[in-house]
């Protein structure tokens, strides 16, 4: 016993001598904004997948909704042809200049790599955004919906960042897969 008081005597003792003293390692992360947590809708199913870029325009999905038959909004009731899938995701401007951003040009792919365009009607009646202008630093979460036979299975969305210095005409576009939806 006596051998440990001795040991941490003088280890108080070096702690006193004026040599350098031990620092706190560096915080190894980011701070981060307070966003409060969204509950996720009864129908959907949260997807984790990483934050995909396509030029400066950062994409993130949340969710996936499929067997949507009808759509109800604040003005109509929409039947689906087939079957209604909604993506909710947010978009960063991550670019020091505002971007022409369209956000009913994302492209639906199933498992049979068959492509579904933005059902613009949907959009329309569940009041999501179009075209805008995304300014620097901006964030947008909202909605895209599509109609698809009734038994098409999602794989993954292609989505379009808005016009780039090399890519003018916002053709190029980057593919995320929904997570083995």
């Amino acid at each position: 016993m006596r051998g440990v008081v001795v040991a941490v005597a003088l280890l108080c003792a070096a702690g006193c001598t004026g040599g350098p003293t031990a620092q706190p390692p560096p915080s190894s992360t980011t701070a981060t904004y307070p966003v409060p947590a969204e509950p996720v809708r009864p129908d959907e199913k949260p997807l984790s997948v990483p934050t995909t870029a396509d030029g400066d325009t950062a994409f993130t999905l949340l969710g996936l909704t499929t067997g949507m038959e009808t759509l109800i909004g604040s003005h109509a009731e929409w039947p689906a042809k087939g079957r209604f899938a909604r993506v909710r995701m947010v978009v960063v401007n991550n670019g020091r200049s505002n971007v022409l951003f369209d956000a009913r040009k994302h492209v639906l792919l199933d498992e049979a790599n068959a492509e579904y365009q933005v059902d613009t009607q949907a959009m329309l009646i569940k009041r999501q955004p179009d075209k805008l202008e995304l300014g620097a630093g901006v964030r947008l979460e909202y909605d895209v919906y599509y109609d698809l036979p009734k038994d098409a299975k999602p794989r993954a969305i292609r989505v379009f960042g808005g016009p780039t210095l090399t890519d003018l005409q916002d053709q190029s576009s980057t593919e995320i897969a929904l997570g083995g939806s």
